[in-house]
């Protein structure tokens, strides 16, 4: 497949799996706009829209002036108003826009945390068939040690995308696993690591013991380690994702964002809030299911098929 075609059929499922996202902004602009002129309530209607969609209160207010500007008391078309949507988030999400770059490092040592649910061990399993195919030799390690099925479902994805994992049996200690799994990578020369954690948040303090001595024991192999703390999002959970940053980037020294399910939900502009407000980089976004619905974060693309524009 062309890098176009691919580029195509990749903006067709993001705008595919925005659809519900954009619709609900679409809708709410159009039914705004039809047979009125812009005025001071119209420009507060839409900011209230944009609100509901989970783009944040800041970014909100920020589109609104900009659609107000110049503006009022003239008739102003549904796709104008759509392309202000997109040109003022695309200006929020480019300095987020990072690929996460495997380089400096061998084996780069990624740390994978999230809350249970949130997809971390699918992304996982997608993120290392990425780094396949761009030609890294990768190793999983299954880090969550507590859940049983978090353990099967990476060996799964290891023989799915032919990466050998490191796995020990339900209940062990999570560190030792991690300095095993640095240990065998560096003897096997691997290009990338990626270690699964757990993601119980009931426990603030377990948790934060349990990553500090993951972090602790890897920096004994390599103390550089780990160059990337990932840390996955479920878009449907909508404004929980913003205490889940907060939380994790206490815990977790967290360097980077990845964003799934994002088909499966009106609230997609949570995104934007997250970057307007954390500045973290989001190196990926995940739409569907597939070994090939996760890609690296474009912030025009990522405007566009908010704002539903074609």
């Amino acid at each position: 497949m062309s890098d176009s075609t691919q580029k195509q059929s990749w903006w067709q499922r993001l705008s595919g799996g925005l659809k519900r996202t954009s619709s609900s902004i679409g809708t709410a602009i159009s039914d705004l706009v039809t047979k009125r002129k812009l005025d001071a309530a119209m420009v507060e209607e839409l900011e209230e829209a944009l609100i509901r969609a989970d783009l944040g209160v800041d970014v909100a207010a920020k589109i609104a002036a900009a659609i107000g500007v110049g503006r009022y008391d003239k008739t102003i078309s549904a796709d104008e108003v759509k392309s202000i949507v997109a040109a003022e988030v695309e200006k929020v999400m480019a300095p987020v826009a990072k690929p996460l770059a495997i380089e400096g490092a061998r084996p780069f040592v990624v740390l994978v945390s999230g809350v249970n649910g949130s997809g971390k061990t699918t992304t996982i399993g997608k993120m290392a068939a990425l780094f396949k195919a761009d030609g890294h030799k990768v190793m999983l390690a299954a880090g969550d040690t507590f859940r049983a099925a978090a353990i099967d479902q990476l060996k799964i994805w290891g023989q799915r995308t032919g990466a050998p994992v490191i796995a020990s049996t339900s209940g062990s200690d999570a560190a030792s696993l991690a300095f095993e799994a640095l240990t065998a990578a560096k003897a096997q020369d691997m290009d990338v690591l990626l270690v699964d954690t757990a993601g119980r948040l009931q426990n603030k303090t377990g948790l934060m013991e349990e990553l500090e001595k993951i972090v602790r024991v890897m920096k004994k192999v390599d103390p550089t380690a780990p160059h990337a703390v990932l840390l996955v999002l479920d878009a449907t959970v909508g404004q929980n994702a913003l205490s889940q940053v907060e939380i994790f980037q206490k815990v977790a020294g967290v360097t980077g964002l990845v964003m799934t399910k994002l088909d499966g939900t009106a609230r997609g502009g949570i995104l934007v809030a997250i970057a307007a407000r954390f500045g973290l980089p989001v190196h990926f976004i995940g739409i569907g299911e597939g070994v090939d619905d996760l890609a690296p974060f474009t912030a025009r693309d990522f405007a566009r098929a908010i704002a539903g524009m074609e």
